[in-house]
């Protein structure tokens, strides 16, 4: 302690406000950082919970003692405790959901609870459990749902039901096929619910279709199939890389029907037959009347008797003459002519010398390779179809971009934040250590020193040999002949001696001081007193 005031007092006013500074400047540096180091990090626990929900969420956290954080409708805490608080509030039923489902029937009770009002509640609870299950999917928000229900009369007849859905997403978009599955989900969910009574309403006011996306089947995407599945035989054989297919379709574009109906001349069919027949038979007399009958006595003629009979038979057939009727009906699409146009690559083997030599495929082997991939797309030479193989040499191609690589702080899975933490308060304990502690601990402590007595001053006693010098030099007294020359004066040689000393005064001087440093203390003291007197 009295080392440091001797050194406070040492300083300039300047020299003391800088070290006031710079103390101050450290102290609170420590503190931050001590501070951040102690604050756990935070992490997400759950965001976008509805007021009351995360207002629960908040007094059971309190109620637990735990550190949290809100930050506008997210609420964080400790990182290290996320997954345990999840399922502790999971225990407790938290967070709660805005929408109630069948819970609410269960606080209706047989006293007082009329049929009207059990339906609605029962209708409630429907629309709650449906939107739960629409909000369990990750990509929506929140959820709405809306049955219109006409009662439970069963005198009512033509009951049209309908439902309407309202969704709030994430930020993506509910597609055409995402949309027709929530038409389902509620549709199968009411009875006498159609999909098509369904709509879907995102939170831009937008309906949305459900209706089915139609499947495309163009040209381009059938002969892309047929490639991948050519190209995955190829590749089973030259390897991975190897093999280029390109297959070109050209197919029917317009829509044609035939109608055909041949009729076959030889081939009769009965399909009725009609018989009629016809028996006549008459009898009949012949009066014959002459000029003696007409006499008073004359004689009259006899009578002639005459017979006659009359038989008819008619058959007719019918026949129906064979015939066929054909319509065939052609939709655009049809595979016109293909053409498949494959590459591969050579054999590439290694010399003597290690040179690598190109090699070109057998022909053997291009032509097993053919009749494969013709196999397997169907191909058709009556149809005009043709396929072309060679074999060539590929150019090789380097990869485009860097490899992307797990750094080292992925591979040790260490919190960078932490690291960076450690890190500041490393270097802060380095800078104290060097800058601060180091020079303090590094300085001699001085001893005790011993109280000296007052020396005794004593007259100067002249010795009667010494004459005192008057100050004046007289000419003519000094022999000029006994003086040197200043040439030959001795020189002081600054090499080191042989005993490790040195005969520079500067050295000798520095070497007294170090085997006397009390004395050196007291003497430099005594320099100062005597200045602080003077002034």
């Amino acid at each position: 302690m009295q080392q440091i005031t001797r050194l406070w007092q040492a300083l300039t006013l300047r020299n003391r406000i800088i070290v006031i500074g710079a103390a101050f400047v450290m102290f609170w540096a420590v503190l931050a950082l001590a501070r951040l180091a102690s604050t756990p990090s935070m992490t997400l626990l759950y965001a976008g919970l509805e007021s009351s929900a995360a207002g629960e969420v908040v007094a059971a956290l309190e109620q637990q003692g735990v550190t949290y954080e809100v930050r506008n409708d997210a609420i964080l805490v400790d990182s290290t405790r996320r997954d345990e608080l999840r399922m502790i509030l999971a225990g407790e039923g938290l967070p709660r959901s805005g929408t109630s489902g069948y819970e609410l029937l269960d606080g209706l009770s047989g006293f007082g609870t009329t049929s009207q009002m059990f339906d609605a509640a029962y209708w409630r609870a429907k629309e709650g459990e449906l939107a739960r299950t629409i909000v369990s999917h990750p990509a929506i928000v929140a959820a709405r749902v809306h049955i219109a229900s006409t009662g439970a009369n069963p005198f009512q007849r033509n009951v049209h039901r309908s439902a309407s859905v309202s969704v709030s997403t994430n930020g993506a978009a509910v597609s055409a096929k995402h949309a027709r599955a929530l038409q389902f989900l509620v549709a199968s969910a009411v009875a006498d619910l159609t999909p098509d009574d369904v709509s879907i309403i995102d939170a831009e006011g937008t309906l949305l279709s459900g209706a089915e996306e139609a499947k495309t089947n163009t040209a381009d995407e059938r002969a892309e199939g047929l490639r991948l599945r050519a190209q995955r035989l190829l590749e089973a054989r030259v390897g991975h890389g190897n093999a280029v297919v390109e297959i070109a379709l050209e197919t029917v574009t317009q829509t044609e029907s035939t109608r055909e109906r041949r009729f076959d001349p030889e081939g009769r069919v009965a399909i009725s037959t009609d018989t009629e027949e016809r028996a006549n038979t008459s009898n009949g007399t012949d009066n014959g009347v002459t000029v003696a009958s007409n006499l008073p006595d004359g004689d009259a003629a006899a009578a002639a008797t005459s017979a006659s009979e009359n038989t008819e038979t008619r058959e007719r057939v019918n026949y129906e003459v064979s015939s066929t009727e054909r319509e065939v009906i052609q939709q655009p699409g049809a595979i016109k002519r293909m053409t498949v146009a494959i590459l591969i690559n050579g054999i590439t083997t290694p010399d003597a010398s290690g040179t690598p030599i190109f090699a070109p495929r057998p022909e053997e082997e291009l032509t097993a390779l053919g009749d494969l991939v013709g196999s397997a797309v169907g191909l058709d030479e009556t149809r005009g179809d043709a396929l072309t193989i060679r074999t060539l040499q590929f150019e090789p191609s380097a990869p485009i971009g860097t490899l992307v690589e797990a750094g080292l702080l992925e591979r040790l899975a260490i919190d960078t934040m932490t690291l960076v933490q450690s890190l500041v308060l490393a270097i802060v304990a380095l800078v104290l250590g060097l800058f601060v502690l180091r020079p303090i601990l590094s300085r001699p402590v001085p001893l005790a020193t011993p109280q000296l007595s007052a020396p005794i001053r004593r007259a100067p006693v002249q010795d009667p040999a010494l004459t005192p010098l008057s100050g004046v030099i007289e000419d003519g007294d000094i022999d000029v002949a006994g003086l040197s020359d200043v040439s030959e004066a001795p020189q002081i040689s600054l090499r080191p001696r042989l005993d490790g000393g040195t005969d520079d005064p500067v050295s000798r001087l520095r070497a007294l001081i170090g085997q006397r440093q009390e004395e050196t203390v007291e003497i430099l003291r005594n320099w100062l007193e005597a200045e602080e007197e003077r002034a």
